[in-house]
Order: structure tokens, then C-alpha cells, then sequence
């Protein structure tokens, strides 16, 4: 199991716990807004990046990725614009969730609330080399939409 070690940042509250899997089968761990002087309010259309209060060691050859919450994308229309995120393994800084609201309504982010799931995977390096050419496949250039009717 990989183990991923953690840290509180400071003025963070502590009694919100670690994130967590709410389910036995679950792939994602549940990360809290850490908010003590929240809420936080969310116009329709606009973007903040909510706290976690954490800092995270992740091991070299694994990232965490940070997701929405489906039931926060489904009914409030709340999901981040960059997911899924990286947190790659040499940052140290506070975990942060950049949340975005496409629904209709203000959204108001709470201190405890679940906001986003982590997502432990690992990752390969690649190494780059420029070639003079390129082995051709079936599908060849053909780019958005090309292999068929969605």
C-alpha cells in the first residue's frame, strides 16, 4: 500500500481529519474545505481556490489527482476547471482545490464540507528524443471526431 504522509498547515483546523474513503471500493478519498473563517461564496461562472489545510508527501513515481465531487458537478453545477489536478510529488506547498461554479445559483463552500476526491496514481517519466519520422498507423493525422459519430 502506498503510503501518503501528511501535514497540517498552519492555522489549518485539525479536527477535520485526514482525508478519507467513504467507501470500501471507493478510488477517491474525500478532501475537506479547511475554511475557519469561511464560507466561501461562489458567483455563478466565477473560480477560487478553497484550502485544504494540508501538505502532502507523496512518494517519487506516484502523483495525487484532485477530482470533482459528482454529486456537487450533477446538482449544484460545481467541478474544477482543471481536472483532474495534479499534485506532483516534490510539492510541499498547502493543497488547494480550484472549484468553479457553472450553475446558476451562488454556491457557498463551508468549513468541513467535502469538496473534491484524491486520486493516488502512479506515474511514468518518459524520455524524448526528436525523430526524422514517424511510424504510420491506421488512423494516421485524422484528429477530432475522426473515427466516428459520437
Amino acid at each position: 500500500m502506498t503510503r501518503i504522509r501528511l501535514q497540517w498547515a498552519l492555522g489549518a483546523d485539525r479536527a477535520l481529519g485526514m482525508p478519507a474513503y467513504e467507501t470500501p471500493g471507493a478510488a477517491g478519498a474525500d478532501l475537506r474545505a479547511n475554511i475557519p473563517d469561511g464560507p466561501v461564496r461562489i458567483e455563478p461562472g466565477d473560480r477560487t481556490l478553497i484550502s485544504t489545510g494540508l501538505h502532502m508527501a507523496i512518494p517519487p513515481g506516484f502523483e495525487v489527482q484532485i477530482r470533482p465531487r459528482s454529486g456537487l458537478a450533477l446538482k449544484r453545477g460545481i467541478t474544477l476547471p482543471n481536472s483532474p489536478g495534479t499534485i506532483d510529488s516534490d510539492y510541499r506547498g498547502v493543497v488547494g482545490v480550484i472549484m468553479l461554479n457553472t450553475g446558476a445559483v451562488t454556491f457557498d463552500v463551508t468549513h468541513g464540507m467535502r469538496i473534491a476526491q484524491m486520486v493516488v496514481a502512479p506515474v511514468v517519466q518518459a524520455q524524448f528524443e526528436m525523430a526524422d519520422s514517424l511510424e504510420d498507423t491506421s488512423r494516421g493525422k485524422g484528429g477530432f471526431g475522426s473515427t466516428g459519430v459520437a
